[in-house]
């Protein structure tokens, strides 16, 4: 079962990342060799592991991003395709990592490289890309952009642990929720975007528009993922609805419904999370709570706010196809939820 989520506004065309995807065509080509290139080893299972996850029909959103922000400063040369296969390697790894610790089945409809070769492995190959993703920014050559990927190397490691130490508890702040999603996933989006006017030599106001730009994007895309798995439907999702539940995670709809509810709507949802109390009927009496509070359309506001602070971020920079695809992408990432 999904819950329809309501958009306050409904535009007659929905939004696409086609226009970044049709602008970065020639670039992606090479960074996605480079990804092949570079996730080959000597060593049988790294490639098989690594092209599990790669090939397996992300839509490459990040390395997009870097490719797209080096554009929009006239960047002429070969060393955004080394960072944005750099950014892919990156969010690859974090993508094995989580689904160890999130003992996920599936990941993007099918099963999670744990299941097939185990968790040993997953954690041990996302280690190899994440060397093979410094290496590459150490070819680059700029002290800039190394700083920034590996802060935010930093930062994905430590939302990773707040999010474990907040995990089941239901006495999660929406502060607390967002300080990890800022942390988990906002932080890559926004370095990817970063490190593009860096490589371009664009100045700090370039480096700073594109920074918040993808820090708010992050937090948007992150909020409607959140959305998405109490009201969306598993063909698109690539996991099943309600995944998040039966893992215990606190996430905004949860949080809402959590601090809204009577004591007794509390207690229930203490037993299902805390207590992983998960079962299908549960299940059914969450999205039906979920439902009574409007926890789904505020979740999508939230994003929707967050989206606003992004399009602002790009408003001062020229009217260009790169920014118009840049904003759109904003949209997209919002509009998931029709």
């Amino acid at each position: 079962m999904g819950v329809v989520i309501p958009l306050e506004e409904s535009k007659n065309k929905l939004a696409s990342i086609k226009p970044l995807v049709d602008l970065t065509r020639a670039d992606m080509e090479r960074v996605n060799q480079l990804i092949l290139s570079k996730a080959g080893s000597d060593v049988q299972m790294i490639p098989e592991v690594a092209n599990h996850l790669i090939s397996s029909g992300g839509k490459r959103l990040r390395p997009m991003l870097t490719l797209a922000a080096a554009a929009l400063f006239d960047y002429r040369g070969d060393n955004h395709v080394k960072l944005a296969t750099s950014v892919e390697f990156m969010h690859t790894a974090t993508l094995l990592h989580d689904d160890v610790v999130d003992e996920s089945d599936l990941r993007r409809g099918k099963s999670t490289a744990r299941m097939i070769w185990g968790n040993q492995a997953s954690v041990l190959v996302g280690d190899f890309l994440l060397g093979q993703a410094f290496r590459m920014m150490v070819e680059v050559g700029s002290l800039d952009a190394l700083d920034v990927l590996s802060s935010a190397a930093c930062v994905i490691a430590e939302g990773e642990v707040l999010q474990l130490s907040v995990a089941k508890n239901m006495e999660t702040t929406e502060d607390d929720y967002l300080a990890v999603i800022r942390a988990k996933t906002a932080a890559l989006f926004a370095a990817a975007a970063e490190v593009g006017p860096i490589v371009a030599e664009a100045g700090k106001s370039g480096r700073n528009a594109l920074k918040s730009y993808g820090m708010n994007l992050g937090l948007a895309f992150q909020l409607v993922d959140d959305a998405l798995d109490y009201g969306g439907k598993a063909a698109d999702l690539g996991k099943n609805v309600g995944d998040d539940f039966r893992e215990g995670k606190i996430t905004l709809p949860v949080i809402l419904a959590y601090r809204r509810g009577t004591e007794d709507e509390r207690a229930f949802w203490r037993d299902a999370i805390e207590a992983g109390n998960s079962t299908d009927a549960n299940l059914e009496k969450a999205l039906g709570l979920i439902t009574k509070y409007g926890t789904l359309s505020d979740t999508i506001g939230r994003a929707v706010h967050y989206g606003t602070i992004a399009r602002d971020a790009l408003a001062p920079l020229p009217d260009t196809a790169w920014k118009s695809a840049l904003m759109e992408v904003i949209d997209f990432c919002i509009e998931r939820v029709n």
